[in-house]
């Protein structure tokens, strides 16, 4: 009879004999050697999985053997078969190899806890990787978007980058390495982490770059780090120059432009700001205006007596004036563009939530089973659309329908997050409507809401609220501000709602945070 393996059937089998010994140990008359299957190896816990050279032990710790015969694949390890107990196997061959061990017992034997018979069979599988090698590949991105030419990835090669335009990194690798490393000097993003095997990075500011990739992994342990000394070399550009947000930093209001601009142009008379906070105008005079010291790209706008807080409403306006980029390309007009908030958000920082749905399948987003309405939608990690990064939730919920889900690891756990109890924090989220369907003016509002678990606040706020002047076919960002009653680790459960609306809503959701913030006393 012949059997396949997995550590965990290792494991099991093992402690399964552990118990019938210890259970029998106190009363040894008349028994006989029992017959039953044991099998571990050292590398049971990590899935069987060494390097080129790496070893494995094999042992057969099975009671009433009379004789076994351990077999390796021809040319894979520095050992063909063997009869010992315990067998040490160093691996020589890259792959998928079936170890197999032949066992004949007095007795018919116990496999866990059936008896099977006096001669089994039983398949370990081991897996072989080779060590890990990293190579790198770039394109340069043209302005209508597609991909262009490949970049000569060597030291000093110095590859010219328009100013503001975009170059597409990729990697391909071997050995199975789990964690990724980008460092990009001078781009945007400056550095990355995810599993994408593609990375799009803006470059801003003019001047000569490095670049670093590093792939590792923790078992078997091993990795590579590759780098390039003055890769990239940004020049001067004619393109339209983009303000790409406007966030905050330092206290400052921080206009980001799609590249450096000229602190010669500036001139503090042609912005204004409107500040309002529950629906009441706050006074708001810009008083200084200057070019960031570590970031070129950015405009700060500092307030005369006014300070900002998350949970005010800010816009920033511009009148053309003589405002340019650093190589001579004025700036237009621009009206009410809204301040978001950069925040520290937990969800990325100090948790395992794949706040960007860049990680994670539909499957870690189920259905949470509060029976219907809430199960009558739909939910799909889509490429057509991200706020962030290449990935997006896109989600529709049917007419009068709903949707209730969960974060969940490929086990079932909840991903969660850890909060304190009598902080103020801000849950936000990223949308794009594709259709609000048509509201139900004598009902409710589509919306979103977050709630938490344990300790559910049953009256969270809808974030957001899918009104009929919500804004289509542009990414929007919801907050809501609330307070923990107690201290610990959440779960989301993201309830939607659609009951009044006779026909479908359809959205993408991105960049979900949770973050401290501070409010306008």
């Amino acid at each position: 009879m012949k059997h396949i393996l997995r550590p965990k059937l290792l494991w099991l089998a093992f402690m399964s004999f552990i118990f019938i010994a210890s259970c029998n140990e106190d009363d040894t008359e008349g028994l006989t050697e029992p017959s039953h299957r044991v099998i571990f190896t050292s590398e049971m816990d990590f899935e069987n999985k060494v390097e080129i050279n790496g070893s494995i032990t094999f042992g057969d710790a099975s009671p009433g053997v009379v004789s076994r015969e351990w077999n390796f694949p021809e040319g894979t390890a520095n050992v063909s078969n063997s009869a010992e107990q315990n067998v040490k196997a160093t691996f020589k061959k890259a792959g998928v190899h079936n170890v197999t061990l032949n066992q004949v017992f007095k007795n018919d034997a116990y496999v866990g806890t059936q008896l099977k018979g006096k001669e089994l069979d039983t398949t370990i599988v081991v897996t072989v990787l080779n060590p890990v090698k990293t190579e790198i590949k770039a394109n340069y991105i043209n302005p209508d978007g597609t991909l262009g030419a490949a970049l000569d990835i060597s030291d000093n090669a110095e590859n010219e980058v328009v100013a503001s335009r975009s170059v597409q990194f990729s990697y391909v690798v071997d050995g199975e390495p789990e964690v990724f490393k980008w460092n990009i000097d001078g781009g945007d993003p400056a550095t990355f982490d995810g599993t994408d095997t593609e990375i799009n990075v803006k470059y801003k500011r003019q001047g000569t770059y490095n670049l670093s990739f590093a792939a590792t992994r923790q078992r078997p342990f091993g990795g590579d780090t590759i780098s390039f000394k003055n890769l990239i070399k940004v020049i001067p550009s004619t393109d339209p120059v983009d303000l790409e947000k406007v966030v905050d930093k330092n206290g400052a209001i921080a206009l980001v432009f799609s590249r450096e601009m000229d602190e010669t142009s500036l001139n503090a008379a042609d912005f204004n700001v409107t500040i309002t906070n529950n629906e009441t105008n706050i006074p708001a005079t810009v008083g200084t205006v200057n070019i960031d010291s570590d970031e070129g790209n950015i405009v700060l706008i500092n307030l005369d007596g006014t300070t900002i807080y998350n949970n005010d409403i800010i816009n920033v306006s511009y009148t053309k004036g003589a405002l340019k980029t650093l190589d001579g390309v004025e700036s237009e007009s621009f009206v009410d563009n809204q301040l978001i908030f950069n925040k520290v958000n937990i969800l990325k920082e100090s948790s395992d939530y794949d706040y960007s749905f860049e990680n994670s399948t539909a499957a870690n987003w189920p259905y949470t089973n509060w029976g219907a309405p809430w199960d009558a939608y739909s939910l799909e990690i889509s490429t057509d659309q991200a706020q962030d990064g290449t990935k997006s939730a896109y989600v529709e919920m049917d007419a009068n329908g709903g949707m209730i889900i969960g974060h969940k690891t490929t086990s079932g756990d909840n991903i969660t997050f850890s909060v304190e109890a009598g902080k103020t924090y801000e849950i936000g989220v990223w949308v794009y409507v594709t259709s609000l369907g048509n509201n139900n003016a004598a009902g409710f509002d589509p919306d979103l809401r977050f709630f938490w678990f344990p300790d559910t606040d049953w009256a969270v706020s809808g974030n957001p609220n899918f009104g009929s002047d919500f804004a289509v076919g542009k990414w929007v960002y919801s907050s809501t501000f609330v307070e923990f009653s107690t201290t610990g680790d959440k779960s989301f459960q993201i309830r939607g709602y659609n009951q009044d609306n006779p026909e479908v809503i359809s959205f993408y959701m991105d960049n979900l945070s949770v973050s401290e913030a501070s409010l306008r006393p």
